[in-house]
């Protein structure tokens, strides 16, 4: 997409997938890392980056994350809080990070399929366009808002709050 700044023309690629781009390489999150045994190569980032890669807490997650109904949203979206809080308890502070980023990618996720059917947002047969939104699934909705509230209290939570301040400040 070409657009204007500062009165130059400049190339940018927002509407195209970002993984389109994605370089392997310099992506802090490594799958042959334990980032239990190695929690200083831990990284918050942004968003839910690593979220997918993180060992062991990826499989130790992934089983309980679901929003395909409302109902599965509920008890997905509990599980997992009730584990983000077990992993405080236990001063694990990359599980509980981790655990926060899997409600956050269950809003995140549930949206895209409220939003676009089959939950594709870009048409890879033409040329990558935004498809059409809303016309995905509406319970979905009420997933993604069960997840939000969740991992908004996950976020609210005082300790972990200070918790990932200190991380912030200890390895950036």
């Amino acid at each position: 997409m070409l657009s204007s700044f500062m009165g130059k023309q400049v190339v940018t690629n927002y509407d195209i997938p970002s993984y389109l781009n994605f370089d392997k390489q310099s992506y802090p999150w490594k799958p042959d890392i334990d980032y239990r045994k190695e929690p200083q190569k831990y990284r918050v980032g942004k968003g839910e980056q690593g979220v997918l890669v993180c060992e062991p807490y990826k499989s130790e997650l992934t089983p309980h994350w679901r929003f395909k109904t409302p109902e599965m949203a509920e008890i997905s979206s509990a599980i997992l809080y009730k584990m983000f809080e077990k992993y405080l308890e236990a001063e694990d502070f990359v599980g509980a990070d981790l655990a926060r980023k899997f409600l956050q990618m269950g809003y995140t996720r549930a949206r895209r399929y409220a939003n676009y059917k089959s939950g594709i947002k870009y048409d890879k047969n033409k040329d990558y366009a935004l498809k059409e939104k809303g016309t995905g699934d509406p319970l979905k909705a009420q997933s993604a808002a069960i997840f939000y509230q969740k991992w908004k209290q996950a976020e609210a939570h005082p300790y972990y709050a200070s918790r990932k301040k200190a991380w912030h400040e200890t390895y950036g």
